[in-house]
């Protein structure tokens, strides 16, 4: 029988993963939203990527609505009626773009943003007349004048690349957000954007996840620009987390790594409750392991930001030193299938490397594999990595986030980007039958005690009814003259961690 069904609505606000494609963190809200069933969930995935029309997944009963929203491209507006821009533009912009640029000033930023999103949503929309451009080659030579620091050249042409790319990020703003209790934003900066508007506007609570590697790194797409806006876009980021930071009222960082830059951007400890990713270990039984041959497994994506150059970097050197060593890549997704074969053909290997569809059970993910190399890519959320140990694989990591505090000592951890150092370690292991089984099914006891669902859902479930009630009335204490015992309060509860 199930329980009775709770009055919490909860919004799961993602980046353009769940429900629509199936991948490692699609994975993890899945688990979320069918582990929390006496909840009621609106779905909404906000993305630059156009998206498919029906979700990927079957959506469970306690699942109103899934909407996807693809922020495509501003169209081309006529010059011949140009609409005056809302009283305090420039002030705002001015803002924001200080606020952007001086990392030490992060209210002028929340202040600018503010005020982007409460005009958003308005026709015509302001977002193409914003004088964004101007504002930031203004703000930009001004602290050059001053010497306030070493800035790289930055000229007009930059600004407005910049203003483009800052406009198009920025139609996150005007994302409607449904009328629920709370939103649950799981990390990236499109999908906060679309929360912080909404909390904006309604004042809902907002419970963040970080469940990406917040690296401060450029994208692949970024690499043909200029320093100058390269080191823009990373600042804008930053500043959009530290206004998420900043706004919310929980913040749920998935391991130590992702707390601790939480707590660089200027998130309130108090506000910090650890979450680490878990799995079900149901669906990661674990196998008996292949006699032969040597085989190596990973799971990505297979796109150019999957870390799967590396492996196959790596995977050269292992065919050197064990000939008949199998590579099998798993989670290839169809749109990277011709990139995935186009690198594989490069290492002239293609004969002893597979290349796999995500499987649809998951106990077949790791389990055709001795070794599991864990190279993730910055969107790979640390569960696949607690997947890999709940399968009783022993896992060759780099020490890239939250990967090292994962696997204790239950793994082997690489320094990154040397696929030198990670081959050594998987051919060592490959050769070493009784030392790989033993942290094999030290991996799996590791994960059956700190990386489980049902954990993850008990302190979920907790988070969202203390979020989402309103806060109890408040009680008259009576000084007593033994005192009684007492239980601590759990610091998750909002009005213990909320400042008015």
């Amino acid at each position: 029988m199930n329980p009775t069904p709770s009055r919490e609505h909860i919004c799961l606000l993602t980046g353009g993963g769940y429900p629509y494609r199936r991948d490692a963190l699609g994975g993890w809200c899945r688990t979320l939203v069918e582990g929390l069933h006496r909840f009621r969930f609106e779905l909404l995935t906000v993305t630059d990527r156009e998206l498919p029309s029906a979700p990927a997944y079957p959506l469970p009963p306690n699942v109103g609505s899934a909407r996807a929203v693809a922020l495509g491209h501003e169209p081309a507006r006529s010059g011949r009626r140009r609409a005056q821009l809302p009283e305090g533009a420039a002030d705002a912009v001015t803002q924001f773009c200080h606020g952007l640029l001086d990392e030490s000033a992060p209210d002028r930023f929340t202040a600018g943003l503010r005020w982007i999103a409460e005009v958003s949503g308005n026709r015509p929309n302001p977002l193409t007349r914003l004088p964004l451009a101007d504002k930031l080659l203004d703000v930009w030579w001004a602290r050059q004048d001053a010497a306030v620091e070493e800035l790289p050249r930055f000229g007009v042409r930059d600004a407005r690349i910049v203003a483009a790319l800052l406009r198009h990020a920025l139609r996150a703003l005007a994302v409607p957000v449904p009328e629920v209790d709370l939103v649950h934003c799981v990390g990236g900066t499109t999908p906060l954007l679309a929360a912080l508007s909404g909390r904006w506007r309604s004042g809902t609570p907002l419970l963040l996840t970080e469940a990406r590697t917040p690296v401060a790194r450029q994208r692949p797409t970024e690499e043909r620009h200029s320093p100058a806006v390269r080191l823009l876009l990373r600042r804008f980021r930053a500043a959009v987390a530290r206004t998420g930071y900043a706004e919310a009222d929980l913040i749920a960082p998935l391991s130590g790594y992702h707390q601790t830059f939480a707590l660089e951007h200027g998130a309130d400890p108090a506000r910090l409750i650890q979450v680490p990713a878990g799995v079900d270990p149901k669906e990661y039984p674990g196998a008996a392991e292949i006699d032969s041959p040597p085989t190596l497994v990973w799971a990505g994506s297979g796109g150019p930001d999957s870390g799967l150059t590396l492996v196959l970097d790596a995977f050269t050197e292992i065919a050197a030193a064990l000939p008949d060593a199998v590579l099998h890549l798993v989670g290839v997704t169809e749109a990277h299938e011709e990139h995935c074969a186009d690198q594989i053909e490069r290492t002239g290997l293609a004969g002893t490397i597979r290349m796999h569809p995500l499987p649809a059970d998951p106990c077949e993910r790791f389990t055709v594999g001795q070794v599991v190399a864990h190279v993730p890519g910055p969107s790979d959320p640390p569960s696949r990595l607690v997947e890999a140990m709940m399968s009783g694989r022993p896992v060759v990591a780099l020490d890239i986030g939250p990967a090292g505090e994962t696997l204790g000592e239950t793994g082997v951890v690489v320094p990154a980007d040397d696929p030198s150092e990670l081959a050594i370690a998987i051919v060592d292991l490959l050769r070493a039958t009784p030392r790989r089984r033993a942290l094999g099914g030290a991996a799996r006891r590791r994960a059956l005690d700190h990386f489980t669902a049902d954990r993850v859902m008990r302190v979920y479930g907790a988070l969202y009814t203390d979020l989402a009630e309103p806060p109890p009335e408040p009680a008259i204490e009576l000084a007593l003259a033994v005192p009684a015992p007492r239980t601590p309060t759990p610091a998750t509860l909002r009005w213990l961690t909320r400042e008015d």
